[in-house]
């Protein structure tokens, strides 16, 4: 039972629920980019990325990844623990593209010889600027520590998540993962949809995530149910 609005975002809503240390987790149907400067609302778009998410989450915690989440509740209401977020966004890079295209002059497509892990300031009147560890430390936005951890997990995620998009003939380019403390220990928090993943179609290169929308591509919608249908999720 949803009481009280504790935090809304671009794409999401967070509300207090009857039991301390839970909260329902919204998924709206709201689509942004270029913080914020672009937006819709697309029907749909919640109860899609909510059965994405949860079932990302439920791969990992079956592979040992803790995580905030606990169950899906409905169509677009997932529930939660609360976190102490961490302000700090972690990027993982398969492939060159996006941002890491524009700040380095890569070509976009570009595999790279490993993952790589990039740090983000979480603030969007800043426009997420990238930062490292030592502004983590400096400014008490997260410990050397945390932030090696958010690392070592955010490669581990990587992992599983590759190899389970690989099998239903998709490549996974780059996502970005948000982390918080529960009881002292770093776990995964937020979301693990395609509007934080780059996807693209092994076979074609064709792109399955919010790209479609960033560039005018087609429905973001009927991109986004045709990743849930080839994971096998149940709409």
């Amino acid at each position: 039972m949803k009481t009280i609005l504790k935090y809304e975002g671009k794409g999401k809503a967070l509300y207090s629920t009857e039991t301390a240390g839970e909260l329902i987790q919204i998924f709206k149907d709201d689509a942004t980019a270029f913080d914020g400067k672009k937006h819709d609302v697309i029907a749909g778009k919640g109860k899609l990325n909510c059965a994405i998410s949860s079932y990302f989450f439920e791969e990992l915690h079956k592979a040992g990844i803790r995580s905030h989440y606990i169950r899906r509740e409905n169509d677009n209401e997932m529930r939660i623990r609360e976190l102490a977020m961490m302000p700090v966004e972690v990027v993982v890079r398969n492939v060159a593209a996006g941002s890491i295209c524009k700040r380095l002059g890569l070509e976009e497509g570009r595999t790279l010889k490993c993952p790589l892990t990039e740090l983000f300031y979480k603030d969007d009147t800043l426009g997420d600027p990238m930062i490292n560890t030592e502004h983590c430390e400096l400014f008490g936005w997260a410990k050397t520590d945390d932030v090696r951890a958010m690392r070592k997990l955010a490669r581990h995620v990587n992992k599983i998540m590759s190899d389970i998009l690989e099998k239903v003939g998709i490549r996974l380019i780059d996502f970005k993962l948000e982390f918080g403390l529960l009881d002292g220990h770093i776990v995964l928090g937020d979301e693990v949809t395609p509007d934080g993943c780059r996807l693209w179609d092994i076979e074609t290169g064709r792109k399955l995530d919010k790209d479609v929308f960033r560039r005018d591509l087609g429905g973001l919608s009927e991109v986004y149910h045709e990743v849930a249908t080839r994971l096998g999720i149940q709409i």
